[in-house]
């Protein structure tokens, strides 16, 4: 290690999402300034961090709260001391509890990214205040605590998880260049089946209560009443599959339903969208929502917690109600019908998307928050 590089240690658990997300911060921060470890669950793989960090470590840490935690608070403690880095960085609600009771004492400094309140989901309202009560306690044992849109810090301090100069936000974004540079075209419409002059609507997420894929395939029907050849894309698993083909079926339309399941090239497919959506019931940011900028495609969304940070309603998309399947429909057709509205909103989309949400300024303003903790 050289001595002027400032070390920080990672530490995450959820995979998925926080995975993707840490690879494009290593990507673009600056390796003559930091030195990286990563301290992970199984979950993830070394081999998608063989250029990223200067060690990779692995140990035992479920998703779910029981007394495998105290196992893991004293494998990350003894991480930090073999590593002794400048900063620990806690990814996501578990990994944050566990990295900051086990950094107690230790002289080093504490950063916390929870990439979406737990107590934002929807549970019960036991859950709720359990999550609130974990992330209150912790708290003062970090020195900041990031978030990932203007919706999540107000949420913190709406909840009182900590003082307002505790909270920094800094707003996700996707890897531009790397998409650019990539290739472009590698699925096909007739690989699904899909004639080339169909109205194509799709969505990327998984088929859970917080995306709902309820309310995109019911919007779906109503779009297909009016548009005979439009056809209907979910990217993503999940354990309502069963129901939202049932109801495909049920409504004469499966054959225009394509499920892809779980896929590592989600964009390859939003390039067949004509329309994409994202109609959650919560979301922390909304990583979809910079990805449809990104290919190009007008954009139809929830009006809940951060995505009215990144969609302006009538911009650079549009916006409706939460489980709102007739709104959602009005929209995709208002897309459809007009032509000026609909690269309008391309238009300011890739403007946004190259302005506010590029991997390269996520890095840049973590480079300057470490430096300055």
């Amino acid at each position: 290690m050289r001595k002027d590089k400032i070390r920080i240690l990672h530490v995450a658990q959820a995979a998925g999402g926080v995975d993707l997300y840490i690879r494009m911060l290593l990507k673009y921060l600056d390796k003559d300034k930091f030195e990286n470890i990563l301290v992970c669950s199984q979950d993830f793989h070394k081999e998608d961090y063989n250029d990223l960090v200067d060690y990779f470590e692995q140990i035992e840490m479920t998703r779910a709260i029981g007394g495998s935690d105290l196992k893991a608070i004293k494998a990350v403690r003894k991480l930090i001391r073999k590593y002794n880095p400048d900063i620990v960085y806690a990814h996501s609600s578990k990994a944050g509890a566990i990295a900051r009771v086990a950094d107690i004492g230790l002289k080093n400094h504490c950063v916390y990214n929870p990439h979406g309140w737990a107590f934002n989901m929807r549970c019960s309202a036991r859950k709720k205040a359990m999550y609130m009560a974990i992330e209150r306690a912790a708290a003062p044992f970090c020195d900041k605590i990031i978030c990932i849109s203007d919706a999540e810090k107000q949420s913190a301090l709406d909840k009182k998880i900590c003082r307002d100069d505790k909270l920094q936000v800094i707003f996700n974004g996707v890897d531009i260049e790397a998409y650019e540079n990539g290739v472009h075209g590698a699925i096909k419409r007739r690989g699904l089946n899909i004639p080339e002059a169909a109205f194509v609507v799709g969505m990327v997420g998984r088929m859970s209560l917080q995306k709902a894929p309820d309310v995109f395939i019911k919007m779906a029907k109503k779009v297909k009443d009016e548009v005979s050849n439009a056809h209907f894309i979910i990217v993503g698993n999940g354990n309502q599959e069963a129901e939202i083909r049932k109801y495909a079926e049920n409504n004469g339309f499966s054959d225009s339903l394509h499920i892809t399941g779980w896929v590592d090239n989600a964009m390859s497919y939003v390039e067949l969208f004509d329309v994409a959506c994202l109609l959650s019931r919560w979301e922390g940011f909304g990583l979809a929502l910079p990805e449809y900028m990104m290919a190009g495609k007008p954009i139809v969304a929830s009006s809940v917690d951060a995505i009215p940070n990144i969609i302006r309603d009538g911009e650079n998309g549009l916006l409706v109600e939460v489980d709102d399947d007739i709104g959602a429909s009005e929209a995709v057709l208002r897309i459809y019908r007009e032509a000026g509205l609909r690269d309008r909103l391309v238009a300011q989309g890739m403007e946004d998307v190259h302005s506010r949400f590029n991997a390269r300024r996520v890095s840049e303003e973590h480079g300057k928050l470490f430096e300055q903790v």
